[in-house]
């Protein structure tokens, strides 16, 4: 049998190199990424902290992230965290696969592997994985730009096309609000095509009133301007009518009687509690004075009648 001669000599430089000098550069990179990480993410959580409460470091606050940190309605402390702390873990997710993709090019090209062939490939599946997940990207996208544009937070009432409640959260993919029913409805961001938001920044109760055509209309809008007028200077309502109400007058003629429109603007979410109080002043009042609601009843007939 012949034998082989084998030359196991491997050049000393060339050992340490593979032994010594490529495992700790690795290393190296890995605890400098790590480091780096954590050092993005501490930051980050201060600036989300300092959101949620209003203040802003002075780099930041003159920036255009600080303008719609800061542009928020005062005062409404859960919507500013929520949105402060969604955007921290948005930027957290990116910086951290930013810092992970450089450390493994840095590692791949210090074991010498080719950089651009791999570089090229991940191009490539970025993009063959976008035309994959596009709904899943529309969802995404839509979610950060709903945040940056302030369309909503929790504790909103809007109207979502489908579904119409108060958000209960809002992530980057799934918007979650609950009905009047108490119903749950999870609704994905890229599927909102309009948003009708009735609680940001200020709101309005709407009442039109219905009185008989006997009524003197003149003494209506009197009883209407007086009422509304009470209730705003109410102590129990100082903060929650925000500006003198109006009367606008006579808006419509129905087969029941004319139709008189009062209006009063509200601070959010609050036109509800307004407009149930203010139709029980209206009725104690119509009643003191006589002044008709006109009722329509609809009365079944059966096959005795």
């Amino acid at each position: 049998m012949p034998h082989l001669d084998v030359n196991w000599d491997i050049p000393r430089d060339t050992a340490i190199d593979w032994f010594v000098a490529t495992p700790g550069t690795i290393i190296l990179i890995i605890v400098v990424g790590l480091l780096f990480r954590w050092f993005v993410n501490r930051a980050i959580d201060r600036i989300v902290a300092r959101a949620s409460k209003g203040s802003l470091p002075s780099l930041i606050a003159n920036s255009k992230a600080g303008d719609f940190l800061s542009d928020l309605r005062p005062g409404n402390h859960e919507r500013r965290k929520q949105r402060a702390e969604t955007m921290g873990s948005l930027l957290k997710s990116i910086a951290s696969g930013l810092i992970l993709g450089v450390v493994i090019v840095m590692v791949l090209g210090k074991l010498g592997a080719p950089i651009a062939p791999i570089l090229a490939s991940a191009g490539i599946i970025g993009v063959a994985f976008g035309f994959g997940a596009q709904n899943l990207v529309k969802d995404f996208l839509s979610g950060i730009f709903m945040i940056l544009e302030d369309q909503y937070g929790v504790g909103d009432v809007v109207d979502l096309g489908e579904a119409t409640g108060v958000v209960e959260a809002v992530g980057l993919r799934v918007t979650r609000l609950r009905d009047v029913n108490g119903t749950v409805w999870y609704v994905r961001n890229g599927e909102i095509l309009r948003v009708g938001n009735q609680s940001q920044n200020w709101a309005r109760t709407v009442l039109d009133i219905t009185v008989g055509y006997e009524a003197d209309l003149d003494q209506v809008q009197t009883i209407l301007q007086e009422e509304a007028t009470a209730m705003f200077e109410d102590p129990q309502f100082r903060d929650v009518i925000i500006e003198a109400p109006e009367v606008w007058g006579v808006e419509r003629f129905d087969k029941d009687g004319a139709v008189v429109r009062v209006v009063l603007k509200t601070a959010p979410l609050e036109q509800w509690q307004v407009a149930r109080a203010m139709r029980q002043r209206i009725k104690h009042r119509f009643d003191a004075a006589n002044i008709r609601i006109p009722t329509s009843f609809q009365t079944s007939m059966g096959p005795d009648a």
